[in-house]
């Protein structure tokens, strides 16, 4: 089976089961959570994007992946994980940014994402962070997903309210 082949059955695999568990059990556990926790546990997982910093590491990656997928890939997700802590912390104190913030938080985030995921060039000189577009991505993508739900849900009942 071919190397991209190979890859994107993992993606999409991964992708699936994902949005499966998300459906059948994350969605209905979160329904009746206030917007503020809901946003708190789909954030979570994005606060370990630090693990992208592996792209910098040698013997993980191999030596000729090209540097502009490493540079931007790396850093992208550092910045969406410290935007997530800070999300976290600010939704946890309940601050007037809290909301601004996560949408910032997940317009950068998703971006980080498509341009990685558009690179496909990598994916040969990936090594043994492989296993982060096919296992960890795709939690990251359904997370995003969801987290747009919600803060879209609850922008549409606040023009409703405001309307009335």
């Amino acid at each position: 089976m071919e190397l991209l082949a190979i890859f994107g059955s993992q993606l999409v695999l991964s992708l699936v089961v994902y949005t499966l568990i998300a459906k059948w059990y994350v969605v209905p556990w979160l329904v009746d959570k206030p917007l503020e926790q809901a946003l708190t546990v789909l954030i979570f997982p994005h606060a370990l994007r630090h693990l992208g910093l592996m792209f910098f590491v040698p013997g993980v990656v191999a030596d000729s992946l090209p540097g502009f997928f490493a540079y931007t890939v790396a850093f992208g997700d550092l910045i969406a994980g410290l935007l997530a802590i800070g999300c976290l912390v600010a939704l946890r104190n309940a601050w007037a940014l809290a909301i601004p913030l996560v949408w910032l938080f997940n317009v950068v985030g998703s971006a980080d994402l498509l341009n990685a995921l558009r690179q496909a060039e990598a994916v040969p000189y990936l090594g043994a962070a492989w296993y982060i577009p096919t296992f960890w991505v795709p939690v990251l993508l359904v997370t995003h997903v969801m987290i747009f739900s919600r803060l879209l849900s609850a922008s549409r009942r606040q023009l409703t309210v405001a309307t009335s």
